[in-house]
């Protein structure tokens, strides 16, 4: 996996890879994104909080953010010298009253063809 192909990276919530064999774990992977909504868009957003309804501002922000810290975990599993991860999972919290960490974690494993698959 390298920064070209994070995009082509074998990832799952699962423990396996219908098809794929796990010929190597390589340990725990993770990758933390922290964001601030900003001034602007926090007094948006409060000011939609108000109607009970979405807040597409905050949707943004959790959205990105969530692809950055999968984009970091991807590296991170890469630089183990994984090509997959399996057991794939996000946290989140909120500190300081304005900032949010979103950590996407997982197992970096490497992955090959099952037999059946090679021929």
């Amino acid at each position: 996996m390298t920064s070209n192909d994070q995009t082509h990276a074998f990832i799952t919530t699962g423990l396996e890879f219908p098809g794929w064999k796990i010929s190597r774990v390589l340990g725990p992977v993770f990758g933390i994104s922290v964001r601030s909504m900003g001034f602007g868009n926090s007094i948006t957003a409060s000011f939609r909080a108000l109607g009970n309804g979405n807040i597409p501002e905050f949707e943004k922000l959790l959205g990105d953010s969530r692809l950055h810290a999968m984009d970091v975990m991807t590296a991170h599993a890469g630089q183990l010298g994984a090509n997959a991860v399996i057991g794939f999972r996000f946290d989140a919290n909120e500190f300081g009253g304005q900032f949010t960490e979103i950590v996407a974690y997982g197992t970096g494993v490497v992955v090959e063809a099952a037999d059946e698959q090679r021929s």
